[in-house]
């Protein structure tokens, strides 16, 4: 072999050594386990068996020698497949923070086993597995689809290892079909909604600004939704609060994680909708929102609505929790102001921030000393610094934080009657970097002129391997070290939790405690946005997408972080409207605020050094939150009917279209629009200039909500170019879809006192349906409850020679005891659906109210459109009929039927 040959030959297996055994691609790092034992339980619901190594592997530390796995139907559609050390107890999430199955596996005691078959049938999902090496797949029953497979295996040309599970280092693998559309796994901000194959998305919390593409930030989320042909769709939980990386190789997708368990969930679904509702009610269903929180900023001088009012850090003395600004806030002036506030309808929420300054002289850290419910590392509370200086983190793990945590609030509630709390920095966040960290001897800490500079003394010289594991996830894009501008990994929670596990969990531990805390000082339903999030943090709080930045790029990925929040049961969600950092522009807060009044969560804030944007200050900005708000405000019926169904099914408030309709492929890759509910399209302006929009239209009729006249009817879903001037984004409800709304108002109590009316699009269908939920929006339950609450189901269908709409209510007791009426309705439809032709009429209308026939009078008229959206194209033209009925007055607390001609 001469030297040339020689060279490249070595050159050659150096390369196939670094592909297989180099730590930055950890394909190798074992050969897996082989099935030793099994046990099924007699009712064929649940199987537990033992796996044994194979051989061993030192790469990333020792394997653990013998695994218990545990697989069990949760329901008809979940199932469970738990993989654990057989030898010692692991780490994994609490069950006090995130209720589930006991964990308990047993044989059932049922002897009818013809009952027992005759459920078996029920069961979608089917667990199979190969011997040696151990894998398992999960496949539909229905259709023999494969939906998880973890057998080791070259899947169209890549590679995938066997599983691994060391002490700090856990790998498995599935293969996926080139044509699955997933989503998911964050936090991350994203150009899509649909993952992109060849990225890895890694897990671990920190306070990293959402202007960043593609690296962790605030919150982790282990949960993806695979859509496959025909929109048929599943759903797959890695419920594991340790950091990982999540590697998309488009065949297959690959979890690394750095402890914990294997503790997974599928959801079978199929629809996508169901999927959603499934996963929540495991990790808990979305909180319940007071009604006032689901209104936009705004300002009355300017004739835009006000609901809320938003106070940051600046209003407190020396960034001290539970503490007023003696000079800018004073107490008795802020009571005051408190006060008129809420004479006028309006709420107020503040600011809190997990760390709590170090002084002698403040209560709230005398007390936390006293109580013992700091974060701790080497027996004393860990040392960290964030906006006050030197602080201490409370433990949200240790069960003695709550009584402190609601004590704290409550006092502080004497002194200001706030509305709500904004709980930021909670991942948490710290200035400083270090695995110990002490004060200076010396130099004021923080200093004035430097406000986020670490002024503590930091050391790494007692790093442990919970600071510095084997393997290294790509934190922050970097692979930097665990416990940077966050706590070191090795501190330590109550009952000697390793903040190495429980990283994850801090936001959402806060949250469920401020939660708890709220409804005992309140006594009414809570309204609490966290910035930080994990599984299971809809149940507790909203969220906001954090520090953005007023770019046009940052309008646009808004969209698709929303409907990731979606999928994660978060379904309250917004971002910082007209952008949070740098200085925004007349045109992008124009369109921002047309966007953002649509985001379930709405709000305009930006940062301290940023140019005012307050949405008054430019008049074409003033006219298009008029007519946008002026929309969410009219709205607000069916919103919050969406956020009923939130916290009773699960379902997002905002949805991308394949939820509505999952069989036209065309809507997997949609990003820039999105429905809320079922049957109202938004179509935002995102780009610079534009006074036109390129708008996917699925199939069938839809409605201009600013001019119900204007319609466009496609036979298969078709992009349309649709005008978009400065003042206007298009809002379209679907054809089958009955709109509740109410009148526009300045406060949520003045919209609230308007009667109500019926938008009936009934398009080219025969039938249509649409419900409401009402309540007083405040009470901490949102159930359908007698004198608490009313729920109104409302159907239309064409009958002979008209259209008949009718109600069914719910303990009605409660609207008729508002006083909310129905006066006007709108049916709307096509000539396809409704053979007739114009009538003009003043008449006489028959209605049945608690099965009694009276006579209602009510102002009839009726017309045809032809709209013409693109002249060149006759087939978005459209002729429409359109029947408005005004000056009803019926009780929405009554059952309604009325048969409402075509003609005279």
């Amino acid at each position: 072999m001469d030297q040339k040959t020689f060279l490249i030959s070595l050159l050659a297996w150096i390369c196939i050594f670094l592909f297989l055994w180099c730590p930055s691609d950890p394909v190798g790092a074992g050969d897996g386990y082989m099935l030793s034992s099994m046990s099924e339980a007699s009712d064929g619901k649940s199987l537990t068996a033992q796996l044994q190594l194979i051989n061993n592997n030192s790469l990333y530390g020792p394997d653990i020698q013998r695994l218990q796995l545990n697989v069990r139907y949760e329901s008809n559609d979940q199932l469970r497949v738990y993989i654990t050390d057989i030898e010692k107890q692991r780490w994994e999430v609490p069950r006090d923070i995130l209720p589930r199955y006991n964990g308990v596996y047993t044989d059932s005691t049922d002897t009818d086993k013809d009952e027992e078959d005759s459920k078996d049938h029920l069961h979608e999902l089917l667990f199979t597995y190969s011997n040696n090496p151990f894998g398992f797949a999960i496949t539909r029953r229905s259709s023999g689809e494969t939906l998880f497979n973890s057998t080791a295996m070259y899947n169209n040309g890549d590679l995938f290892g066997n599983m691994v599970f060391k002490d700090q280092y856990l790998e498995i693998s599935t293969a996926l079909p080139f044509s699955a559309s997933l989503y998911g796994l964050g936090e991350s901000t994203r150009p899509g909604f649909r993952l992109n194959r060849n990225e890895s998305y890694t897990l671990w919390n920190l306070d990293i600004g959402s202007v960043n593409l593609y690296v962790d930030l605030y919150g982790s989320h282990p949960f993806y939704m695979d859509v496959r042909e025909g929109g048929v769709a599943h759903g797959v939980l890695l419920l594991n609060s340790n950091g990982m990386d999540v590697q998309y190789g488009g065949s297959y997708l690959t979890y690394r994680a750095i402890g914990g368990v294997l503790d997974f969930y599928f959801f079978s679904g199929p629809s996508p909708l169901a999927v959603v509702q499934q996963f929540t009610q495991l990790i808990g269903r979305p909180a319940p929102m007071p009604y006032w929180s689901f209104v936009v900023d705004g300002y009355a001088a300017a004739k835009i609505p006000l609901e809320t009012i938003w106070t940051d850090i600046d209003y407190m003395d020396d960034f001290k929790d539970f503490t007023l600004d003696p000079v800018n806030f004073p107490e008795m002036e802020m009571q005051k102001f408190v006060e008129r506030i809420h004479a006028n309808g309006q709420k107020y929420v503040l600011i809190i921030d997990p760390g709590i300054c170090l002084n002698e002289t403040y209560k709230t850290f005398q007390r936390g000393i006293q109580a013992d419910i700091f974060v701790k590392r080497g027996g004393v509370p860990y040392l960290a610094q964030v906006w006050p200086g030197p602080v201490y983190f409370p433990d949200f793990l240790n069960p003695n934080t709550q009584s402190f945590w609601t004590k704290e609030i409550s006092e502080f509630h004497e002194t200001i009657a706030f509305d709500g709390l904004w709980l930021d920095m909670n991942e948490v966040s710290n200035f400083c970097s270090g695995i110990t960290c002490s004060l200076p001897k010396e130099g004021d800490c923080p200093r004035k002129d430097a406000q986020t500079d670490c002024c503590l003394v930091c050391s790494n010289a007692n790093t442990t391997r919970w600071d510095d594991p084997p393997y290294k996830i790509n934190a922050s894009g970097t692979h930097r070290p665990l416990g940077n501008s966050t706590m070191a990994a090795s501190a330590v929670h109550y009952n000697n939790i390793l903040e190495y596990n429980a990283h994850n969990l801090y936001g959402l531990s806060e949250a469920i405690m401020t939660n708890t805390a709220l409804k005992s000082v309140l006594k009414k339903r809570p309204f609490i946005l966290t910035r930080s999030t994990f599984i299971g943090s809809g149940a507790h709080a909203a969220h906001w997408t954090g520090d953005n930045a007023a770019t046009w790029d940052d309008l646009w990925y808004s969209i698709p972080t929303m409907l990731s929040f979606g999928l994660f049961g978060v379904p309250m969600v917004g971002a910082d409207i007209c952008g949070f950092s740098k200085d925004t522009t007349e045109e992008l807060c124009n369109r921002w605020i047309q966007l953002g009044s649509f985001y379930p969560f709405a709000r305009d804030h930006s940062e301290k050094g940023s140019k005012h944007q307050e949405l008054y200050l430019w008049k074409s900005v003033t006219m298009s939150a008029r007519k946008a708000l002026g929309l969410r405000y009219r709205l607000l019926p069916y919103i919050y009917t969406l956020a009923f169904e939130a916290h009773n099914e699960g379902s997002p408030i905002a949805r991308p279209l394949f939820f509505t309709f999952p069989e036209d492929p065309n809507t997997l890759g949609i990003s820039t629009q999105f429905l809320l509910g079922k049957g109202v399209l938004v179509s935002p302006v995102l780009k610079q200039g534009a006074r036109t929009v390129d708008a996917y239209f699925p199939k069938g009729t839809w409605y201009n909500l600013y001019n119900v006249s204007e319609s466009i009817t496609v036979e298969s879903g078709t992009y349309v170019s649709l005008l978009a001037p400065l003042d206007t984004i298009n809002v379209h409800v679907y054809e089958g879809t009955i709109l509740p709304m109410q009148e526009m108002g300045m406060t949520t109590r003045e919209a609230r006192r308007s009667p109500f009316s019926l938008v009936v699009a009934l398009g080219g269908r025969k039938e249509a349906y649409g419900d409401l939920y009402v309540d007083n929006g405040e009470d901490l339950e949102m159930v359908i409850e007698h004198g608490k609450s009313s729920y109104i189901e409302f159907y239309a269908d064409i009958v002979e020679g008209g259209v008949r709409l009718r109600s069914e209510v719910q303990m009605g007791e409660y609207a008729i005891g508002e006083g909310w009426l129905l006066e006007n309705i709108t049916v709307l439809a096509t000539t396809t659906a409704v053979r007739s032709h114009y009538a003009h009429s003043y008449m006489k209308l028959e209605a049945i109210s608690d099965k009694m026939i009276v006579d209602v009078s009510a102002s009839f008229s009726m017309k045809r459109i032809k709209t013409d959206f693109r002249p060149e194209m006759d087939r978005y033209n459209s002729l429409d009929v359109v029947l408005a009925i005004s000056n009803l007055s019926l009780s929405i607390g009554k059952n309604i039927e009325l048969v409402i001609p075509w003609e005279k």
